[in-house]
C-alpha cells in the first residue's frame, strides 16, 4: 500500500527532501480547503473556514517516513492525522504533521524564504503564505 504524505512547510523543498528523504516522489499538488497555513516559528496548520493551503502530495517509503518523523519532531513536536486530498484527479488518503502548540511567532527569513521558493516552484498563490506571515506578527505584537 502506497504511504502519502501532504507537505506545505519546508519539505516543499525538492532539494531539502531529496537530502531527508532520498526515495520520496513528488505526486502532484492539491489545496487543502477550509485549512489555514500559520507560523509558530516553523509552519503548521490548522482547521479554519474560508482559507485554503496549496500542498505538495509526497509518496513515501517506510525508511522516508522515518526520517520525516525524526525531522519533524514526531510524536511530541508535531502529531499525523490523515487527509483526504484530491491529486490528479483522485482521491487519496495522505498523512500530514501538525504542531501539537499553537504560540504562533514568525518563522526566520531563511525559513520562510525556503517556503516562497516552494511555493514559486509549484505556482502556488504566494498571498496565502504572505497571509500567514502577517497573521504570525499581529499574533505576536497584539
Amino acid at each position: 500500500m502506497k504511504r502519502y504524505y501532504i507537505a506545505y512547510g519546508s519539505n516543499l523543498s525538492e532539494t531539502q527532501m531529496a537530502h531527508r528523504c532520498p526515495t520520496a516522489k513528488v505526486v502532484g499538488t492539491s489545496m487543502l480547503k477550509n485549512w489555514r497555513l500559520l507560523f509558530d516559528g516553523p509552519a503548521s496548520i490548522e482547521r479554519k473556514r474560508k482559507y485554503e493551503v496549496p500542498v505538495l502530495i509526497w509518496e513515501l517509503q517506510p525508511a522516508d517516513e522515518r526520517s520525516l518523523d525524526r525531522y519533524e519532531g514526531y510524536p511530541n513536536y508535531y502529531r499525523k492525522e490523515m487527509l483526504e486530498v484530491e491529486v490528479n484527479g483522485e482521491n487519496i488518503e495522505a498523512m500530514v504533521y501538525i504542531m501539537n502548540t499553537k504560540d504562533e511567532c514568525p518563522p526566520t527569513l531563511h525559513y520562510y524564504n525556503i517556503l516562497k521558493a516552494g511555493y514559486e516552484a509549484f505556482g502556488f498563490d504566494k498571498k496565502i503564505l504572505e497571509k500567514a506571515l502577517i497573521e504570525s506578527w499581529e499574533k505576536k505584537n497584539g
